[in-house]
């Protein structure tokens, strides 16, 4: 702790024998910073602010079946990118700066400045934009911030428009490429089906389905067919076995072996409709009463009708046969059968010959199968991505028109204006940092010239930086003459800074006083 103290006491010392090269740099310096700060041209500050209304009825009434563009995302986008290149050298035109450009160089020094000087900023949530620009002469300023709202307020977000017209464009070459390729696998699939017309199906069944069906088809005509047979049988049998006389006139017998076929069909409905009455009602019950009452009077009727027949069979004989009606019931009963018997024959014939063909192009449905899937899922995914942009290209055209309808306002809250007092350089700030500056240079100059030309005042100090041994200090005695001089150099020193301090005090003063009075 007592070496640093050492040091630092060595190097105060070093930077109070250059004290006044550190003073005379302070002087310069803080002249110079100065004449510096006054030199700098005032700076007036153009501003203007700008609403834009991008609320519109139409929005919440189309939500959900229109496109809806982010309208405050694109002001802001627009906001952000308006200063380019190609505008400022059109705003350069509008404001009239180009009159005293006269080379290349110029202008392109002149649109890099105002491009670093241009701002435009969101002061608030509510597309507030703020448009400002600071000149050396007001009315310069005041034109490039007309210019440039101008060029806000035209704009309208064309950009947006020339984005949309591009996605419809696009929207219009790839459905116009779908449809093609829709139109492709159409007559892909046309060939496919009239290639391959046999397999088809129009229920929508694949091949093993069919044969299942087919096969359970002809499995039940085979049945009906067999059934039919056993009945044409039967009834072969019926006909050979019937006699010319049915009975013989003996006075009333029985009649449950004798068949009159008319009346025999009304019984049967009649005894069915009595059982199922029967089920519900009691034998009391009117209408059970009526029905077997009915049922006497058939069996009544059935019983007059043989003894009829009997006695025609008697006196005509050789009629008998020919005269039977259940023998010629019989007979049609045979030939409808017969009838039957050949349909079901035929309808075999045709499930066998079907099944014998779907069994024989078994080997190749897996292949065409594999096929017709193909072509159907690449015809699917074309209609479906076809379909969609279509949708979009719909929901596109209805979002520009509607757009175009509802449209981005552009409102000018401030006009622009100038403000009446320059707003740069802040001397007031300026001139009190320029006297630190000068201050810190002069003890900079002062510590750096005590290190280039250092100085000891003590032995220890000279035996640790020379390394070698030493002998002997010899002393100052100062007398009252070089006393003086040092009081008189150090008062001269002291009215150096306080006379630098008190300059910059008087101008500070005279500045304020000044900005009062214009004020």
């Amino acid at each position: 702790m007592d070496e640093l103290i050492r040091q630092a006491v060595a190097i105060l010392r070093g930077m109070w024998q250059r004290r006044w090269l550190g003073i005379t740099v302070a002087w310069v310096v803080g002249l110079a910073s100065a004449v510096a700060v006054l030199a700098v041209p005032d700076k007036y500050e153009a501003s203007a602010r700008v609403y834009v209304d991008t609320q519109s009825l139409l929005k919440p009434l189309m939500s959900g079946l229109v496109t809806m563009p982010n309208v405050d995302q694109q002001v802001m986008m627009l906001s952000r990118t308006l200063i380019t290149r190609p505008n400022v050298e059109k705003l350069i035109r509008m404001a009239d700066l180009d009159l005293k450009i006269e080379s290349k160089r110029d202008r392109d020094a002149l649109v890099d400045t105002l491009m670093s000087s241009l701002k435009i900023s969101n002061t608030t949530r509510d597309n507030i934009y703020s448009i400002t620009y600071r000149d050396s002469q007001p009315e310069h300023a005041k034109k490039v911030v007309q210019s440039l709202v101008s060029i806000f307020v035209e704009s309208n977000l064309g950009s947006a428009r020339k984005d949309s017209e591009a996605a419809r464009k696009f929207l219009d070459q790839e459905i116009a490429g779908y449809e093609k390729k829709l139109e492709e696998a159409e007559a892909r699939l046309k060939e496919f089906k009239m290639r391959n017309l046999t397999t088809q199906n129009t229920e929508g069944k694949d091949h093993f389905a069919q044969m299942s069906a087919t096969a359970g088809a002809l499995e039940q005509s085979r049945l009906e067919l067999r059934e039919a047979e056993h009945s044409r049988d039967a009834l072969k049998r019926q006909i050979l076995g019937e006699e010319p006389v049915l009975l013989p006139d003996a006075g009333p017998e029985p009649i449950a072996g004798v068949s009159v076929p008319e009346i025999d069909a009304r019984i049967d409905a009649q005894q069915r409709n009595l059982d199922a009455m029967l089920q519900r009602y009691t034998d009391k019950h009117p209408d059970v009463v009526s029905a077997r009452r009915l049922i006497k009077e058939l069996e009544d009727q059935k019983r007059q009708e043989i003894v009829a027949r009997r006695k025609t069979a008697l006196t005509n004989p050789a009629s008998s046969v020919t005269a039977n009606p259940v023998h010629q019931q019989l007979r049609v009963s045979l030939s409808e059968t017969e009838a039957r018997v050949a349909a079901l024959q035929t309808r075999v014939a045709e499930y066998q010959s079907r099944y014998e063909r779907l069994k024989a192009s078994v080997s190749m449905v897996p292949q065409i199968e594999a096929e017709f899937a193909q072509l159907n899922r690449d015809y699917d995914i074309n209609k479906k991505n076809y379909e969609q942009l279509v949708q979009r290209r719909e929901q596109a055209n209805m979002g520009s028109a509607m757009e175009d309808a509802a449209g981005v306002d552009f409102r000018l809250i401030d006009p622009p204006r100038v403000s009446p007092k320059p707003v740069a350089p802040n001397r007031a700030l300026f001139l009190p940092l320029t006297l630190l500056l000068a201050l810190a240079a002069g003890v900079a100059v002062s510590f750096a010239a005590s290190q280039l030309r250092p100085v000891f005042f003590d032995a220890r100090s000279l035996r640790e930086a020379s390394g070698l041994p030493l002998l002997g200090t010899v002393s100052l005695l100062t007398d009252e003459a070089t006393k003086r001089r040092e009081k008189k150099d150090l008062l001269r020193f002291a009215a150096a800074c306080v006379s630098l301090v008190g300059a910059y005090g008087a101008g500070l003063l005279a500045f304020f006083l000044l900005f009062l009075r214009t004020a």
